[in-house]
């Protein structure tokens, strides 16, 4: 690896990390080694040719009131512990969870990408619900369709099981914020579990995707308002919907589930299927199993394996799709208010690598510029697409990963490599364990703004409390440094309204978490939210769970669920739990 004449060589390098921390037992290790080395910019390259190319209602329930640059690590598994939790899914066959250093999503907030859990039209949720009736049941290639409204007596103060409810806010002490409402699986799950697509808050609509079916609930009181049943199953879905609640999801090839061949546009806010149309086939590479998707403006994206494509959001008519031969072909996508891809480009040596990032008009392709990194460098997340902060890696010869974050300026050049220096920071991607295809921008627990670039380090080899590390994007050095409470972990979220950074304290068994905020300058976490030791053992196992805080709601969601023994056992399965005031 070479470095530029003017800048010393990073420390840090080749330092090993250890390989099991994190992974449920059960799922091999993924592979954690040394820390961030840096790509380098020779330059940039001129412009490309490019071409246009069964799920019933979750019971709710109720819940009545009571009173790099470098030289540093990072954990792939946001500090969870390596036994199995009780909310982790169980693969069948040892099968992975992961896979490679990050596996996971999602969402940008003030240009961070951070959170899964959109809120579109200031949706809040509020209050409880009950039971939802199943849709209708789908025939194997059969179009989606959407249910009618569940009937009278299914709304709040129901019970999902016809018994008593479940009075989550019993022992809650003086203080402490109330459990909204709790969202349980009710579906029967194939063999290999099923991913958790959503939340997404869309007006007044929570809408979550699992298996065959996404169902839209009440931001009110968690009544379902409609179910569209999906009869190929869902394989992909962006990190958030466009503004004006519109979506479009993978959905798989009839009678091969592990194939994701098509797409579904659905209006979040009403349930109503819109258009369906297969992914193209391209002559000079096969579509991949795995796909991944992205808004940006009017525009989603498709990319999978060397093949990508884009589709008018508001009719599915083709924009572009793959470049010309000999150019760089993008792999994945960022979205939200800029369309980031990153792209493998030929080399002379076909086992070398050479990746570049570069920004893309939505509509017509065209790339606005290009920074390529150097031979040997992938791009592996987008943190943020304004700024764009970036994560990149290599891998030496011992296939020990040694990775880099870069800042970019808005045209495209190096505005600083971050200076981790020796810690060892937790991004948390949480992931998809069905899917293997692994998006740019589906990492929690990492946020910017415009020029500050925050990180939290890691506790979860020694235990102890953590910190968050607030760097200077312009020099990439460290701004200032603020320490969990002891004991606790603490992970971003996002930027408040005022520019505090807003973070999630980590519930224990016997402690709940709580939401709180630090000064642009620094200094101890205030609490905003604190929520009830009673439910700690709840909260505290929610598996690679994805947060986000809106409204005075804290909103926590698993990203799978897994099978059981039992369908009574599968449908305990919890799948989002709220808190408020």
């Amino acid at each position: 690896m070479t470095h530029p004449p003017s800048q010393p060589p990073p420390e840090g390098f080749g330092v090993p990390q250890d390989p099991s921390h994190g992974a449920p037992q059960g799922l091999p290790p993924h592979p954690r080694q040394s820390g961030y080395g840096p790509p380098q910019a020779p330059g940039l390259p001129g412009p490309y040719a490019s071409r246009p190319g069964s799920y019933g209602g979750p019971p709710v329930t109720p819940v009545p009131e009571s009173p790099g640059p470098y030289g540093s690590r990072l954990n792939p598994h946001g500090g969870q512990p390596p036994q199995q939790l009780p909310g982790a899914p169980t693969l069948p066959g040892g099968g992975s969870g992961g896979g490679g250093w990050f596996k996971g999503r999602r969402a940008a907030i003030v240009g961070a990408v951070v959170a899964a859990l959109l809120v579109i039209g200031g949706g809040v949720w509020l209050a409880v619900g009950g039971k939802a009736k199943t849709p209708p049941e789908a025939r194997p290639g059969q179009d989606a369709k959407t249910s009618a409204p569940p009937s009278a007596g299914q709304g709040a103060g129901s019970d999902p099981g016809g018994g008593q409810h479940e009075d989550l806010n019993a022992g809650r002490k003086p203080g402490e914020a109330k459990v909204n409402w709790l969202l349980r699986n009710d579906v029967d799950l194939p063999g290999k579990g099923a991913d958790v697509f959503g939340p997404w808050v869309v007006g007044d609509t929570v809408v979550v995707g699992v298996h065959e079916s996404v169902t839209g609930h009440s931001a009110v009181d968690g009544t379902r308002k409609w179910a569209l049943a999906m009869p190929t199953g869902l394989c992909a879905a962006p990190p958030a919907p466009a503004g004006n609640g519109t979506i479009v999801v993978g959905v798989n090839k009839p009678g091969n589930r592990e194939k994701c061949t098509g797409l579904q546009q659905i209006d979040l806010r009403s349930g109503q299927a819109g258009w369906k149309k297969p992914i193209p086939k391209d002559a000079n590479s096969p579509l991949p199993s795995d796909i991944t998707l992205t808004i940006s403006g009017g525009t989603v994206t498709v990319a999978g394996g060397q093949q990508s494509f884009a589709f008018s959001l508001a009719d599915g008519q083709q924009l572009w799709g793959r470049r010309a031969q000999g150019s760089c072909q993008p792999n994945a996508f960022a979205g939200g208010p800029r369309l980031i891809a990153a792209a493998s480009c030929p080399t002379s040596d076909p086992n070398q690598v050479q990746n570049e990032v570069s920004e893309v008009d939505p509509v017509t392709g065209r790339i606005k510029w290009a920074y390529r990194l150097d031979l040997g460098w992938r791009v592996e997340k987008v943190y943020s697409v304004s700024p764009l902060v970036l994560s990149a890696y290599q891998r030496d010869d011992s296939n020990t990963k040694k990775r880099a974050v870069l800042a970019l300026t808005d045209a495209g050049k190096l505005r600083s490599r971050i200076q981790v220096g020796d810690d060892t920071y937790e991004p948390t991607c949480t992931g998809t364990f069905a899917a293997k295809a692994e998006g740019l921008e589906d990492c929690t627990g990492v946020a910017a703004d415009t020029n500050t670039l925050y990180l939290a380090t890691d506790s979860s080899a020694s235990r102890t409390a953590n910190a968050v590390v607030a760097f200077d994007l312009d020099t990439g050095k460290p701004k200032w440094r603020a320490a969990a409470p002891t004991g606790r972990t603490m992970t971003p979220l996002q930027l408040g309204t005022g520019g505090d950074l807003l973070l999630y304290l980590a519930a224990s068994t016997d402690r709940g978490g709580s939401v709180a905020s630090l000064p642009p300058t620094g200094g101890a976490p205030k609490v905003l939210l604190q929520h009830p030791a009673s439910t700690a053992p709840i909260e505290s196992t929610f598996w690679k769970a994805r947060y986000v805080y809106a409204n005075d709601a804290f909103y926590l969601a698993n990203s799978s669920v897994s099978t059981a023994i039992t369908d009574a056992e599968e449908k305990t399965k919890k799948i989002v739990m709220v808190f408020g005031k």
